[in-house]
């Protein structure tokens, strides 16, 4: 698997794989299917992002990672947010994605790495949990577009800008 940045040109593929998710459900906050130029200034080049990276694996993209000031966090916090394809699924994106996320987080002086997961989301909160990420505060009852409250459970992972800090295998 490689990792690299992502570039605009990314943007089509991505957010196909992004839209199959949201489309299958129970895992994202979003809900909405993102046009290519919509997920290129949420994820890669507008306002909002600090970085983003791809893993790609025989010659397509299997999955994506980026850090973000959207909602305006707390100085030194950045959200992160962490998606793979779903079909056909490969092993061990995320966990290939996280250094090069978290090297990012170091090179812009983060403190913390802010993850929002769905309570829902059990693969999302185990694979949080796996990286290091520590439970800090919980949102409840969060409305869905249908109504459904669900709860937001609130990760963060201390970064050492000094480069002492490793992800968990």
């Amino acid at each position: 698997m490689h990792i690299r940045k992502a570039v605009s040109s990314d943007a089509e593929e991505l957010s196909a794989l992004l839209n199959e998710i949201i489309r299958a459900g129970g895992t994202t906050a979003l809900e909405t299917p993102l046009s290519a130029a919509e997920f290129a200034d949420w994820f890669i080049d507008g306002e909002f992002p600090l970085a983003c990276h791809v893993a790609e694996h025989n010659q397509s993209l299997v999955g994506f990672q980026s850090l973000s000031l959207y909602g305006d966090p707390p100085k030194g916090v950045a959200d992160i947010a962490t998606f793979a394809r779903l079909n056909p699924k490969t092993a061990g994106v995320g966990s290939a994605l996280f250094p090069a996320t978290l090297a990012a987080a170091e090179a812009f002086g983060l403190e913390f790495i802010n993850a929002t997961i769905r309570a829902d989301n059990i693969s999302g909160l185990g694979y949080y949990a796996k990286m290091g990420f520590e439970t800090y505060d919980r949102v409840a009852q969060v409305p869905l577009q249908d109504g459904m409250p669900v709860d937001r459970i609130k990760k963060r992972y201390s970064v050492n800008a000094m480069g002492g800090t490793t992800p968990r295998a």
